[in-house]
């Protein structure tokens, strides 16, 4: 038979709520603040993938269209034609790589040949238009690698907070009792699990759009070494 004392203190305990809503609801300001600045670089990620997905997918796109448009131009050398296609197609990678080239000898190739010293100048602008090109589609990239190495570290900051929490309510509860920790030990378990969380896709995505932007510069060097080749032999065909 229980006692009145026990009665009443049995009602007076709470179960405790350990949902994630409950918890982040229970965090410290600490932890608080540790939650709030993954998620802003989660969100930043993400919305640094959605950007450079798009970019890379209409560079893809416009590009073949490109190539399969301009290579007729070439073909019957009219320079003047492929140069207004390149300008039009302005999200290809390609296009920014062969305008930089053709503008440099356009003038001088609609109806003659080039000179040498056009083509050297046409080749400097490509590598040029390369480079800029490059650094272009890296926009963003960067910042995805530093959100995957720095992620889980800030995720064991709030594991170290919530650790911290969770002996100062144990120093002031005099007590070691399970109930006494488990928030703080929550507070942590969700911050490193946030960190990974943040920390995997933008580590996964970097590596996928720094794949894609080897794929890119391939492309470019070997558009930019068939524009020299096609006008050297346009000089060949004319001596």
């Amino acid at each position: 038979m229980q006692t009145p004392g026990l009665i009443l203190l049995c009602q007076g305990l709470e179960e405790p709520q350990f949902g994630w809503l409950e918890i982040v609801k229970g965090a410290g300001p600490e932890a608080t603040a540790v939650l709030v600045f993954l998620s802003l670089m989660s969100m930043w990620s993400l919305g640094v993938m959605f950007d450079r997905w798009l970019v890379f997918r209409a560079a893809r796109a416009e590009s073949r269209i490109l190539v399969a448009r301009i290579r007729g131009s070439l073909a019957e050398g009219r320079l003047a034609d492929a140069t207004e296609q390149c300008r039009m197609a302005r999200k290809s990678h390609l296009a920014k790589v062969l305008q930089a080239g053709l503008q440099e000898v356009g003038d001088v190739c609609d109806g003659k040949p080039p000179s040498v010293r056009a083509i050297r100048a046409a080749k400097r602008a490509t590598l040029r238009a390369i480079a800029l090109t490059q650094a272009d589609l890296k926009r963003g990239i960067s910042g995805l690698a530093t959100i995957g190495s720095t992620a889980p570290f800030v995720g064991l900051l709030g594991t170290i907070i919530g650790i911290v929490n969770s002996f100062r309510h144990m120093a002031s509860a005099r007590t070691a009792g399970l109930t006494v920790v488990a928030g703080g030990i929550s507070e942590a378990l969700v911050a490193t699990a946030l960190g990974l969380f943040v920390a995997l896709p933008a580590v996964w995505m970097f590596n996928y759009f720094n794949t894609r932007l080897e794929t890119f510069t391939v492309e470019m060097q070997n558009s930019s070494s068939e524009l020299i080749d096609y006008l050297l032999k346009r000089v060949d065909s004319s001596q």
